[in-house]
């Protein structure tokens, strides 16, 4: 598999997804890249059942880059009529910077427009992280003035270690 190619992750992909995942965005493995949140959240990012249901569900796919073992990974999850949702880019700490981040964002949008029709791009960033909000506008996305509350209390998506954390919207047309 080259660069930007990338194929539709499958349930036998969930253990090593999930281990490339957490070791992205959580813990010391995370501090290796630019864009973790290890400084904002602890315990987990997600989990094997929360990907089994993404992997399951027609309106979402998780696209991933790597033959063996994944070294980045995208999930997009449908909004009709025409938006799309870009969520848990990740890309192997060690390999950030090298221009894989972008290339999973470019094959993201493809197939946003593709299969789920998508003419709009949208995505939440915690609003805690600015040098993560412009690596997103370098790429064309806007913020919309929205925000979104973090799900404080749900041990599912990480513990904050800020009770202040919330989201920020952003988007991209794709067409």
């Amino acid at each position: 598999m080259t660069a930007d190619r990338f194929r539709t992750a499958t349930p036998a992909d969930i253990p090593a997804l999930h281990a490339l995942i957490e070791s992205a965005y959580r813990g010391d493995s995370a501090r290796a890249g630019w864009t973790h949140e290890a400084d904002l959240l602890g315990g987990q990012r997600t989990d094997a059942d929360a990907l089994a249901e993404m992997i399951a569900d027609p309106q979402q796919r998780i696209l991933i880059a790597g033959d063996d073992a994944p070294t980045g990974c995208v999930a997009i999850t449908a909004k009709p009529p025409a938006t799309a949702y870009l969520g848990m880019l990740t890309v192997k700490p060690d390999l950030q910077g090298a221009g894989l981040g972008r290339k999973l964002i470019a094959a993201a949008e493809e197939a946003a427009r593709a299969i789920f029709a998508a003419d709009t791009m949208e995505m939440t960033v915690i609003r805690q992280r600015p040098e993560l909000i412009a690596w997103y506008e370098r790429r064309g996305y806007a913020q919309t003035g929205e925000r979104r509350p973090f799900p404080h209390g749900d041990a599912r998506f990480g513990v904050p270690t800020d009770p202040a954390l919330e989201f920020v919207v952003l988007e991209k047309p794709l067409r």
